[in-house]
C-alpha cells in the first residue's frame, strides 16, 4: 500500500504532546478521547484500506507539531465521530466537556458542507457560512486545515477526477485562508500536494529539474553557509543557518509568468536565526558589506510586518563561486510566527483560547471583514464573490506616507484605498498622489507603492466611484453614502410634496397633524414614524393625496383610483422592469405575497391593498379564497428572467444526511436553497425548505427528484 507520509501511532502521538502539555488531567482527556474515538471507529476502514482512526490521529499528530492545546488535540481526535459513528454532541459534551463538543461539533457543520468550489448559488451560500464560521472559534479552521493535509496526502486513493477537484477547492479556498492565518508550513505542503494532483505534469517535471541540480545547489548552498558561519562568528553574532527548501509551488508560479528555470535565482536560499531584532540588521549589515546585493530585491518585514503578522528581513547577494542567493534574516520567535502563524499565540497553562482569539482579533482584520460584507443586504453569489475578489486572491501592500502597511487585492484602486484606511477619507477623496506622482482614481495600485490621499471635508463622493473601485468594500460604503443622502432628499421632498398637497386641498397643518390624525395614518400604512412616511412620499411609494385620503373619504382612495383606471382599459403600456404585468398601469408598486409565495408558472391574481400597491397570490391560496372585491388581472412578464422564492415541506423518515442529499440535489436543478427549518414532530422529520426557482416546471422537477431520496416519503409547496 502506498503512503505519503509514515502513519501515525498513539503512543507516538501521545509522545508528541507530553513534550509541551504537562498537565497530567489534560493528558488523561487526550487518553481519554483516543479510546472513544477508537471504540466508535471500530470496524470502519479509509478508502486507503487503512482502519479509520488512522487519519484522526494523522491529524491530530499533524496539529500537535504546532503545539495545539489539548481540547484541540482531543478534538481532532474526535472530529469525525458525530459525522461517522452517529455521536451527538450532547454524549460529547457530557463525555468531555463543552468546549471540546464545540469544536468537533464546528468542524461536523463545515465537513457536513459542500466545501466546493462550484459556480452555483447554494455552494457559494455555504461558503458565506464557513467563513463567516471562522470567527466565532478559529480553532476549528485550525483543525480543518490539518483534516484537509492528511487527506490530501492520501488522496492518492481517488479517481483523477476527484483529485483535481479536492486539489482545485484546496487551492481556491483553504490555501488562502492558511496564508491568512499565517501557517506558512501547512500552505506549502498543501500548495505542493495541489500542484501534484492538478498539474501532474508540470509538478514532476519541476522535481525532475530540482533533482537533475540538486548536488550542484547544495554543495553551493554549504560553501555559501560556511562563509556565513565564519563571517558571522568574527562578529561575535550568536545565531544559526540551515539551507531552505524552494516550493515547488512557488517554483510554478514564477515559471507560469514566463521565466525560465535558470533564472531562478533565489533556488539558492538560506535562513539565518539569531536571538533579538537588533541581531538582524546587523546580520544583514555584515552580510552586505562582504557580499553585494541586487538593488530592490531588499525588504523590511521586520519595520513593516505583513498583515498576518510576518516578520523577517529579505536580501538576495552575489556570493560565494558566484552564485545568487536568497538570505532571510530573523529571530526564532519571528520563525515560529512565520511558519505557524496564529497557531504560535497557543497558551497552555491560562486562558489558551482568549489568548489565541485576542491575537486573531488583533492579526486579522480579514476576519472583521468578512463580517463587515456579511451584514450588507447582497445575495449569497454577492458575499462570496466578493469575499473570493476582495479575500482571497492575490494581494498587493501598499504604504501610506508614513509607512503604515495597507493590504489589498490585486487590481485595487486609490479609491479602494481610502476606504480601506476610513469610510471619511473614502467619502471626502479628492485626488491621489502614487509614489509622488499625481494620478488618476482609476490608477491599478501596485506592490510597494506608498499612496497619499487628498481630501477636502466639503467634498463627497461620486456614483461613478462604484464602477471605479474594485473592492466590495469600497462599493458597499459608497453605496451607503448614497442610501443616506438619498433617504436624506426624499426625507425633504416628501415633507415639500405633503405640505403642497395640504395647501391644495385647503388643510390647515394644525388639523391635519393631531396626534390622532398622525396615529390613524401611521396604523393604516404600517410604519414606524412620520419620517418613515416623508421618505415614503418621496420615493413615490404612497401619494400624498393617499396619505389625506385615509382621513378624508370624500375622494376616490388610491386603491379606487387603481380599480378605475383598470376598468377603463386605458392601453398603456407595461413597464418591461416590472416582474409582473398590470393591464392598464404603467407604474404602480408590486408586491409578491409572502403567505403562498408565487413563482412564474402559477396561476396569479392581484389584490389591492390599503396603501401598499398590489399583492400578487396563487389563485389558489386560501387567504384570498372568500374575496370577490378588490381583486384584478394580473400576468407575469415572460421578458424578466430571475428566481423567486418559495417554500416546500419535506417529510422524511429520519434525519441521517437528508439534509445533504438535498442541497446535492440543487446542483444539477438550477434550484438554490436558501434556507432550511427543522419542524419537530412526533414521528416523522419535517423540514420547512425556501428556495429560489425561475419557474414552476423547474420546481416541480425538483421536487420529484427530492421524492426519490430513500428516506424521504413526500414534498409539497407549502402555503403559510
Amino acid at each position: 500500500m502506498r503512503k505519503d507520509k509514515p502513519n501515525i501511532t498513539f503512543d507516538e502521538l501521545f509522545d508528541k504532546v507530553t513534550t509541551y502539555i504537562t498537565n497530567e488531567e489534560d493528558r488523561e482527556m487526550i487518553q481519554r478521547s483516543y479510546l472513544f474515538a477508537s471504540e466508535k471507529h471500530f470496524g470502519q476502514k479509509r478508502q486507503t484500506g487503512e482502519d479509520y482512526i488512522v487519519h484522526p490521529l494523522n491529524v491530530a499528530y499533524i496539529l500537535s507539531e504546532i503545539n495545539a492545546d489539548y481540547q484541540t488535540i482531543c478534538a481532532s481526535i474526535l472530529h469525525d465521530t458525530m459525522e461517522e459513528c452517529g455521536i451527538t454532541k450532547e454524549e460529547l459534551e457530557k463525555e468531555f466537556g463543552p468546549e471540546i463538543a464545540n469544536l468537533v461539533d464546528g468542524i461536523t457543520k463545515i465537513n457536513k458542507l459542500n466545501f466546493g468550489v462550484d459556480n452555483n448559488e447554494a455552494m457559494l451560500a455555504n461558503h458565506r457560512k464557513i467563513l463567516v464560521g471562522l470567527a466565532e472559534d478559529v480553532r476549528v479552521i485550525i483543525i480543518k486545515l490539518a483534516d484537509r493535509l492528511h487527506n490530501m496526502r492520501t488522496l492518492w486513493v481517488l479517481n483523477e477526477k476527484k483529485q483535481k477537484e479536492n486539489a482545485t477547492e484546496t487551492l481556491e479556498i483553504l490555501v488562502p485562508i492558511a496564508h491568512r492565518l499565517g501557517m506558512n508550513k501547512i500552505k506549502s505542503e498543501l500548495e505542493d500536494l495541489c500542484l501534484r494532483y492538478s498539474k501532474p505534469d508540470v509538478y514532476f517535471s519541476i522535481v525532475e529539474k530540482l533533482n537533475q541540480s540538486k548536488l550542484e545547489r547544495n554543495s553551493n548552498v554549504e560553501l555559501m553557509k560556511d562563509s556565513l558561519i565564519t563571517l558571522l562568528n568574527s562578529h561575535g553574532i550568536k545565531h544559526k543557518i540551515k539551507g531552505r527548501a524552494k516550493s515547488i509551488y512557488s517554483i510554478y508560479k514564477k515559471l507560469d509568468t514566463g521565466r525560465r528555470f535558470s533564472d531562478i535565482y533565489d533556488l539558492n536560499a538560506l535562513r539565518i536565526f539569531v536571538d533579538t531584532e537588533q541581531d538582524c540588521y546587523q546580520t544583514l549589515g555584515i552580510i552586505h558589506s562582504k557580499y553585494r546585493p541586487i538593488p530592490k530585491r531588499f525588504k523590511d518585514y521586520i519595520a513593516m510586518p505583513k498583515e498576518n503578522g510576518y516578520q523577517s528581513l529579505h536580501t538576495t547577494v552575489f556570493g560565494e563561486n558566484g552564485q545568487l542567493y536568497e538570505i532571510q534574516i530573523r529571530t526564532y520567535d519571528m520563525d515560529n510566527l512565520a511558519e505557524h502563524g496564529i497557531a504560535s499565540h497557543w497558551a497552555y497553562k491560562e486562558k489558551g483560547k482568549a489568548v489565541l482569539q485576542s491575537a486573531m482579533e488583533e492579526k486579522l482584520q480579514f476576519f472583521r471583514s468578512i463580517i463587515e460584507l456579511s451584514n450588507e443586504e447582497e445575495s449569497d453569489e454577492i458575499f462570496v464573490n466578493s469575499v473570493k475578489e476582495d479575500m482571497l486572491k492575490n494581494i498587493i501592500y501598499v504604504f501610506t506616507p508614513k509607512g503604515d502597511v495597507i493590504e489589498l487585492p490585486l487590481g485595487s484602486t486609490p479609491i479602494d484605498f481610502a476606504y480601506k484606511v476610513h469610510s471619511k477619507v473614502g467619502d471626502s477623496l479628492v485626488g491621489a498622489i502614487v509614489n509622488g506622482n499625481i494620478v488618476s482614481l482609476d490608477y491599478k495600485l501596485q506592490d510597494n507603492d506608498i499612496v497619499k490621499i487628498n481630501t477636502n471635508k466639503n467634498s463627497f463622493p461620486s456614483r461613478e466611484w462604484i464602477n471605479i473601485a474594485y473592492t466590495a468594500q469600497a462599493k458597499n460604503k459608497i453605496k451607503a453614502y448614497f442610501n443616506r443622502i438619498d433617504k436624506e432628499e426624499n426625507l425633504k421632498r416628501g415633507e415639500e410634496l405633503l405640505s403642497k398637497e395640504l395647501r391644495r386641498n385647503k388643510i390647515s397643518n394644525v388639523d391635519f397633524f393631531k396626534d390622532e390624525n398622525i396615529d390613524k395614518i401611521l396604523d393604516e400604512l404600517n410604519i414606524g414614524d412620520l419620517t418613515e412616511l416623508y421618505v415614503g412620499i418621496g420615493n413615490n411609494k404612497y401619494s400624498p393625496l393617499s396619505i389625506i385620503n385615509i382621513l378624508n373619504n370624500t375622494e376616490l382612495t388610491k386603491e379606487e383610483l387603481i380599480l378605475s383606471k383598470v376598468n377603463s382599459n386605458n392601453n398603456v403600456v407595461a413597464n418591461i422592469k416590472n416582474d409582473i404585468i398590470v393591464e392598464g398601469i404603467d407604474q404602480i408598486k408590486v408586491n409578491i405575497a409572502s403567505c403562498c409565495k408565487p413563482i412564474k408558472g402559477d396561476r396569479i391574481v392581484g389584490y389591492i391593498t390599503k396603501g401598499n400597491g398590489i399583492s400578487v397570490h396563487r389563485s389558489t391560496c386560501p387567504n384570498i379564497s372568500d374575496i370577490e372585491e378588490r381583486l384584478i388581472d394580473v400576468k407575469w412578464n415572460d421578458n424578466i428572467d430571475k428566481k423567486y422564492s418559495t417554500n416546500i415541506l419535506v417529510c422524511a423518515r429520519d434525519n441521517k444526511n437528508v439534509l445533504i442529499d438535498i442541497i446535492s440535489k440543487t446542483s444539477s436543478s438550477d434550484i438554490t436553497v436558501q434556507s432550511i427549518n427543522t419542524i419537530n414532530t412526533s414521528e416523522d422529520f419535517m423540514f420547512d425548505i425556501m428556495v429560489l426557482t425561475p419557474n414552476k416546471e423547474k420546481l416541480l422537477k425538483f421536487m420529484r427528484d427530492l421524492e426519490m431520496i430513500e428516506n424521504i416519503k413526500s414534498v409539497e409547496r407549502l402555503i403559510k
